[in-house]
């Protein structure tokens, strides 16, 4: 089972404007985000999380970090702690909902050790960025994301601890709290460690934590340093504890007539209706996919017993049917972004896909299986600079 641990966080100095100095998480800013952002504050976290810059720019974001910290716009916890984060939103339902998890240390483990645990196959992407920033400032900036499959998190985090900060950003309402109670902080440390930690969001900066521990472990002989744990939000995967999207699929290198050719063994196609927020409830609903094109928009109906020895997921169906295609394959999230891509030319055909459900993904924990790439889009995305962790001492 993996070890958790509190740690004497960094968060901005009581009394900041969060909303001027929270970021979104680096891996979904835009060059004009980061901009904006910067533009806001100068203590802006993507001054340090993003930096601007040659090939200094990690040692900069590393002094403005310790010179930050020596001027009071960040303070150090007095005492390991443990910090509760709460998400309130309204879904796409219209209802009400709150994530709640908590902000702490996640061991790094080695990959098939257990314990904590990937559900989807990585694509290939560049980590010396995310290395470099990590080795140059010794601080884990943006959280992974884990599900605890033990139960009694949601129960066990009810109680609010010492209010610390809130912000708003896209109709999200983020607060975090903390908790330095030990008896409080080992009864919660305790409940996690009975069960395995599945990875939502962030495999990459687990992965790099991997390799940053191990560096660490080299050059220091040890393997009881702070780089053997990286900050992580860990909530209990329960339905009511998690909001999940559908990553779409766009392609290139092929035009529609020929996908949708590629996909007629395993598909029947049928004229659908626009592509609108309402087509994705009916997607669901009805079991189908939808192949977009420049001028059309098509049901994609699986054939009967075509899928039978193919686990129950849209990206797999896709993976199955289009194997040996010319397709070029890229990731979407969001139907106005995929309508504005096939529109804007970049792409010549799309599949829009539905979200991965709640069994698919206790089944992939369980059985140690992994979904195909871009699988899963959790929703809200947590946010950046609520709570930093050093992985050494700073300064």
């Amino acid at each position: 089972m993996p070890r958790i641990a509190p740690f004497p966080a960094i968060r901005y100095a009581p009394g900041t404007d969060l909303q001027k100095v929270i970021a979104p998480p680096y891996d979904v800013l835009s060059p004009a985000d980061v901009t904006e952002l910067a533009g806001r504050d100068p203590h802006n976290i993507v001054h340090i999380d993003v930096p601007a810059g040659g090939e200094d720019r990690y040692a900069v974001a590393a002094r403005m970090l310790v010179e930050w910290l020596d001027a009071g716009v960040l303070v150090r916890d007095e005492a390991p702690s443990l910090t509760v984060y709460r998400m309130a939103f309204t879904d796409a339902t219209g209802s009400a909902r709150t994530i709640v998890g908590v902000l702490c240390g996640l061991e790094v483990v080695d990959v098939d050790a257990g314990g904590v645990l990937p559900h989807e196959r990585t694509t290939a992407k560049a980590v010396t960025d995310r290395l470099d920033l990590t080795r140059a400032t010794a601080t884990n900036l943006s959280p992974v994301w884990g599900l605890s499959l033990a139960s009694g998190l949601t129960s066990a985090l009810a109680e609010p601890g010492e209010p610390v900060g809130e912000m708003t950003a896209d109709g999200v309402v983020h607060t975090v709290e903390r908790i330095t109670d030990a008896a409080r902080i080992a009864s919660i440390t305790a409940l996690l460690a009975t069960d395995d930690v599945l990875i939502a969001d962030g495999h990459h900066r687990y992965s790099i934590s991997r390799s940053y521990r191990d560096e660490v472990r080299a050059a220091s002989g040890r393997t009881d340093t702070d780089a053997e744990f990286t900050l992580t939000f860990v909530n209990e995967l329960v339905a009511e504890q998690l909001s999940i999207e559908a990553i779409h699929r766009v392609y290139t290198g092929i035009c529609v007539d020929e996908l949708r050719a590629d996909l007629s063994s395993c598909f029947e196609v049928e004229p659908a209706p626009a592509a609108t927020p309402q087509l994705l409830a009916d997607m669901v609903s009805s079991g189908r996919l939808v192949l977009l094109g420049p001028d059309t928009t098509e049901w994609l109906i699986p054939k009967d017993g075509v899928f039978a020895d193919v686990r129950a997921l849209d990206g797999a169906y896709l993976e199955h049917a289009l194997a040996g295609s010319r397709a070029v394959v890229d990731y979407q999230h969001g139907l106005d972004e995929v309508v504005g891509r096939m529109a804007a030319g970049d792409v010549t055909a799309a599949i829009l896909i539905r979200p991965t459900s709640l069994t698919e993904i206790q089944r992939t924990a369980r059985e140690g299986l992994l979904m195909p790439p871009k699988s899963t889009f959790f929703t809200p995305k947590l946010r950046t600079g609520l709570v930093v962790r050093p992985t050494a001492p700073l300064g």
